[in-house]
């Protein structure tokens, strides 16, 4: 086992992980010879992806669908106790404009990207918690993005909202739990050709041939993989870690001058 505490984990499960960023991070993981379970919506892509990257079992869950989250934790953690490792990848990213949509077609979209990329991984960390607490070492990873740092992608104002959400609830999150055994990473992902764009009306506006900036999954991967083996909690990506070091070294250093320890329980 590495030890690495950011890295010193055996057993993880991905959200997402059917497809794009979370299928790789998967096959990564078990290629560094963790165990990986992986979870998402569609059952057929879990089964044929965990059969072809050598997952050990998969789960059909909907992150959106919260009151689902509590049974699913006490499932997976009966029939695989050695879990220590959560990995909220799992996200939805809609084209949402206030002067063309159907409004209330709209509002539904909204509700439904916030259920997924908020309420999900939120309920899904507290949920673990006892359970990863029971631990020697356990990690806990959000999967956030360059647009919670800079929300330059106007057609999709939900989705950056939610990302910004993810990374201020990591940082408190990650100050909350710096005294347990539980390590708390950030991956802020830039652009990568993966199908996150399948509801634009050009759904590969993210793919190298059109985006010069886009990185290949691997190409994320490769880097990503590098920096977490190395021990960082802040993890970016090709155009991203000019964007997160900016921020890092202005709020972020504001944040940590500012932040107020929590009382002794």
């Amino acid at each position: 086992m590495s030890q690495n505490p950011n890295f010193n984990f055996t057993t993880a499960l991905m959200t997402g992980g059917g497809g794009g960023i979370g299928r790789a991070l998967a096959e990564f993981l078990i290629s560094e010879g963790k165990k990986v379970i992986i979870a998402g919506r569609t059952e057929s892509n879990l089964q044929s992806t965990a059969k072809e990257i050598g997952a050990s079992a998969y789960y059909v869950l909907d992150t959106g669908k919260t009151a689902s989250i509590p049974s699913f934790v006490a499932k997976i953690t009966k029939e695989h106790p050695d879990l220590d490792c959560l990995i909220n990848n799992a996200g939805v990213q809609r084209p949402l404009n206030v002067n063309e949509d159907d409004l209330a077609e709209l509002l539904q979209k909204a509700d439904q990207e916030i259920d997924i990329n908020i309420r999900g991984p939120m309920h899904l960390a507290v949920a673990f918690l006892p359970h990863l607490k029971s631990k020697d070492h356990a990690v806990i990873v959000n999967v956030s993005s360059v647009l919670g740092f800079i929300p330059m992608s106007t057609i999709n104002p939900v989705y950056n909202g939610t990302k910004a959400w993810l990374h201020f609830w990591t940082l408190n999150l990650r100050k909350q739990l710096q005294s347990s055994n539980i390590k708390v990473i950030e991956i802020a992902p830039p652009t990568v050709a993966t199908d996150l764009h399948r509801e634009r009306k050009d759904p590969d506006d993210n793919k190298k041939e059109k985006n010069s900036a886009a990185l290949s999954v691997n190409e994320f991967v490769a880097e990503v993989g590098r920096k977490w083996r190395g021990g960082e909690e802040m993890i970016a990506a090709g155009p991203a870690n000019a964007i997160v070091e900016l921020w890092e070294g202005s709020m972020g250093k504001k944040y940590e001058s500012m932040v107020q320890d929590l009382p002794s329980s």
